[in-house]
């Protein structure tokens, strides 16, 4: 199976202009940095400056005061990870959501996963559907990498939404919605399913456009495969469907359970849509499959801030929990100058300063990863971060744990994050014995963020199942 753009090295990405310099300093080729001669290696200036504007976080009510203050009246809040695999990262995201539901008013968590299995969620943590506990409902995570979403911090957030909305009326309901791009099957299906209970004649036509992919069922990827070969696209198919669904969707029911339903099928239809866009541009090339993922989960948040600002007849507010590749803005980093685009960029330039992106960043400790894609996942040290890197340079600094607002930071905080240095990115793969080529590339963190957290001792996520 091919590894998803980001889970592979870095340094073949070229840089644009403004950072080839600093990339031929550190040098791609090798594995380890060195500070002789690295012009954006700590000093104790910059960790100064990172010292006097950092926040304590403590697990003090208080440690995110700054954060909701900058947020204020923001509609969309981005919660980064410089990997897929670490416990604080999660742990430290629910207390900011927590706030943002219960002081902000956000009424939806949207996550870097698929949709069906996050519908069950939605379902769970709004009184409805069958399944009696977080765990159960988490166990619907099987594709890899499972642990992302099935793991005990998501289960305490689980856990937390479904007794907050227990305490709400229906209306004061939070819900909790996937982005990505990769559900295919499982996408279709649903679309089947909702149709088989309002309308068996469409119901046939979506199963009889989706049985095209029916012999791609074991592995989508076959299905991306093949689509290369004349004829053998189901991409018309999918298109059929969406636009009948999209139609029907055109109007929506007063009643709003029937709207809610029919949104959910719509969704599914365009996950089906996207997944064979996403898979089949996999193998024609010519269109960056990054740049195509990104798209499609901004305009799923999109699609969900208006389906929810229609059902309650106000602004929806969403906080997306999202890799950090996906929640910084990319036009500040090595792969945007190449020509690349991301959710955070998409939601500054759709949203401005209603928008809010925060990263979140470590210098070592454990992670959950796995090491090569669709592998067992299991616990790693995590090597220290390189010298030079973001991370080396809030480790220097301190506390040990910090918020650090950069939106509107002093001139010298501002100035001397926003050089272009090396950002560690961990996904759901690990490999240390590459760790310079496979998991770093250059940006400026300040521009990139309107906010970070550093952690300087991470622990690994802790998985229900393995």
């Amino acid at each position: 199976m091919l590894l998803p753009r980001f889970l592979t090295r870095r340094c073949g990405s070229a840089a644009a202009p403004a950072l080839v310099a600093v990339a031929v300093t550190y040098g791609c080729g090798s594995s380890a940095g060195s500070r002789t001669g690295d012009p954006t290696a700590p000093s104790d200036t910059v960790a100064a400056a990172v010292s006097e504007t950092a926040t304590p976080v403590t697990g003090s009510p208080t440690d995110y005061d700054a954060l909701m203050a900058l947020v204020g009246d923001a509609r969309v809040v981005l919660l980064g990870e410089s990997t897929h695999g670490t416990h604080e990262y999660y742990r430290e995201r629910m207390r900011i959501t927590q706030r943002l539901v219960e002081e902000k008013g956000f009424n939806a968590v949207a996550i870097e996963g698929d949709w069906p299995e996050s519908y069950r969620v939605n379902e769970y943590v709004r009184g409805l559907g069958t399944d009696e506990s977080a765990e159960q409902v988490l166990s619907g995570y099987t594709r890899f990498p499972s642990w992302m979403w099935n793991n005990t911090d998501v289960r305490d957030l689980v856990s937390w939404l479904r007794t907050h909305n227990d305490a709400q009326p229906v209306a004061g309901d939070v819900g909790f919605y996937g982005l990505d791009v990769y559900s295919l099957f499982g996408s279709a299906d649903a679309v089947v399913r909702y149709l088989s209970t309002v309308d068996p004649a469409a119901a046939e036509r979506a199963r009889t456009r989706y049985a095209c992919f029916n012999p791609y069922r074991a592995d989508p990827q076959h299905y991306g495969a093949a689509a290369v070969s004349p004829g053998a696209s189901c991409r018309t198919q999918a298109a059929e469907e969406l636009a009948e669904l999209t139609q029907r969707a055109a109007t929506r029911p007063a009643d709003p359970v029937q709207a809610e339903l029919l949104f959910s099928a719509l969704r599914n239809a365009h996950s089906v849509a996207n997944a064979e866009e996403y898979f089949r541009t996999l193998y024609e090339g010519g269109t960056s499959t990054w740049n195509l993922r990104d798209q499609h989960m901004a305009e799923a948040v999109d699609a969900l801030d208006q389906h929810l600002s229609a059902a309650a007849g106000k602004p929806a507010k969403v906080v997306v929990w999202a890799h950090n590749t996906h929640a910084g803005d990319a036009r500040v980093t090595q792969v945007g100058e190449a020509g690349e685009h991301n959710v955070g960029q998409l939601m500054r330039q759709r949203h401005g300063e209603e928008a809010v992106l925060v990263g979140f960043l470590s210098y070592t400790g454990t992670v959950f990863a796995a090491p090569d894609w669709d592998r067992p996942g299991r616990v790693y040290d995590m090597l220290p971060a390189l010298p030079g890197s973001y991370s080396d340079v809030l480790h220097a600094a301190q506390p040990n744990e910090f918020l650090l607002v950069l939106r509107g930071a002093a001139e010298r905080l501002g100035s001397q994050l926003g050089e272009p240095r090396l950002e560690r990115a961990i996904g759901v793969v690990y490999r240390p014995e590459t760790e310079r080529q496979s998991h770093y590339f250059l940006a400026r963190l300040s521009r990139q963020f309107d906010a970070a957290v550093f952690f300087d001792t991470t622990s690994a996520v802790r998985p229900l199942t393995r």
